[in-house]
């Protein structure tokens, strides 16, 4: 069995596979907690580990003297053909993620949006191969910035039931505009690709997909562990060289 690791900017995400098909996920918001569980677990054959901060590495060290660990860095061998430009700056998330929608969707123009702290859309096209997108704020973040740039608005927290397009308070109008204006976006960065790529796939993943996918009117695929998934392709890919 597998076991492949995310450390994201918020949380620790990890997941069991066996022969591609996902057997158990865990999601751990301290390093202490991941490697309680983690060190545990019996018959991992191998582990793959992707980070966008510097914190993995105690975890890491742990985990190594149970199975052989590999760490997904930007010379790491993926089944897509990377042509972005500033391949070192590339997040694994991103990467990882657009090779998830590639194992779901190949040879089709795929865009992947991964909604977290940032919203990320990645780009894959018909020949596979990787191309880029766009990193917006992510909604928590928009209400965080709000309040943190100016003197009179109030930090709000994210209300996942919210729905108003016209705020009736100061309150119901910062969710609005972070909210509703965050599904705006998302939909017309589907609606600019569909011009460009009639046949689009859209993939939608993250930590806030289930909010936006109840906002968001064009049609797409939802996959909660898409990101897991990439990095479980990932993996079998390097250990099948």
């Amino acid at each position: 069995m597998n076991l492949v690791l995310d450390f994201g900017n918020t949380r620790i995400k990890a997941a069991i596979f066996e022969k591609g098909e996902l057997q158990q996920d865990f999601v751990f918001n301290q390093i202490s907690e991941a490697q309680q569980s983690l060190l545990q677990l019996p018959n991992i054959l191998h582990c793959l580990v992707a980070s966008v901060t510097a914190q993995h590495q105690v975890l890491v060290e742990s985990l190594k003297n149970k199975f052989p660990v590999m760490l997904f860095e930007a010379s790491t061998p993926t089944p897509l053909k990377n042509l972005y430009k500033s391949v070192n700056t590339l997040g694994s998330d991103r990467l990882a993620a657009a090779v998830g929608a590639y194992s779901l969707y190949p040879n089709q123009d795929v865009l992947t949006i991964d909604a977290g702290t940032c919203i990320k859309y990645n780009y894959v096209n018909q020949q596979n191969h990787y191309l880029g997108g766009a990193i917006s704020p992510g909604i928590p973040m928009r209400l965080k910035a709000m309040h943190h740039f100016t003197h009179a608005l109030a930090l709000v927290e994210f209300d996942k039931n919210y729905d108003k397009l016209t705020g009736c308070s100061s309150t119901e109008s910062l969710l609005s505009g972070a909210l509703i204006g965050a599904a705006c976006e998302v939909d017309s960065m589907i609606d600019r690709y569909r011009a460009l790529y009639p046949n689009l796939v859209v993939v939608l993943t993250g930590g806030d997909a289930d909010y936006l996918s109840k906002q968001v009117k064009n049609r797409f695929f939802a996959h909660p562990k898409l990101l897991l998934q990439g990095l479980d392709t990932i993996l079998r890919y390097n250990l099948e060289k």
